[in-house]
């Protein structure tokens, strides 16, 4: 080794470690930006995310209300149609006692009720068929079984309706039953 060696090698050191710190300070400004630029990115994000979310809400909020419209504007034109029926028998029934017992009054009370069923036809409302019919659970609600051909409905305790094909109300109805007849009571 020479002694003019030396210093050059102490140099090419220094120089080495100079050009490994700009590199980490290179590699630092580049990761500096990438992090930056992720970080912008993740705020653009976020930012789009939040703006959807109140969207989100907001449209369910108005779905919601127009729902709400619009089943009120359907009760209203219903309820419309029901009060000419309404005023016909509030009409009948404010005659005087001596008035409703001839039959021109039963037949002005008739003629309400089949106005209000016509009300009602014209708006999508059907009578369930249940009495002679086979007993269907979707139609009908079984209350009692009695004697009788078996599965076959007897005896109607209240009307059933459906309306526009949905089932509003089953028929409550008494079906008949092979078995009932074997459960009768011993008269010993």
């Amino acid at each position: 080794m020479n002694q003019y060696q030396q210093p050059h090698d102490q140099h090419a050191d220094n120089n080495s470690t100079e050009t490994e710190g700009t590199e980490n300070s290179d590699q630092i400004a580049a990761l500096t930006e990438q992090l930056d630029a992720a970080e912008e990115r993740a705020r653009t994000y976020l930012a789009n995310w939040q703006r959807t979310q109140a969207d989100l809400e907001n449209y369910k909020r108005r779905a919601q209300h127009e729902r709400r419209e619009a089943m009120d504007l359907a009760n209203s034109v219903l309820v419309a149609k029901l009060m000419s029926a309404l005023d016909d028998l509030d009409r009948a029934f404010s005659r005087p006692v001596s008035e409703r017992r001839k039959a021109a009054w039963a037949e002005g009370a008739k003629m309400s009720y089949e106005k209000l069923k016509t009300t009602l036809a014209s708006e999508g409302l059907t009578q369930i068929e249940a009495v002679g019919q086979p007993f269907d659970p979707r139609y009908h609600e079984a209350i009692m079984r009695r004697p009788g051909d078996d599965g076959i409905v007897l005896e109607e305790a209240q009307k059933g309706y459906m309306l526009n094909d949905r089932v509003l109300r089953p028929s409550m109805v008494v079906v008949g039953s092979q078995e009932a007849s074997d459960y009768a009571p011993d008269e010993n």
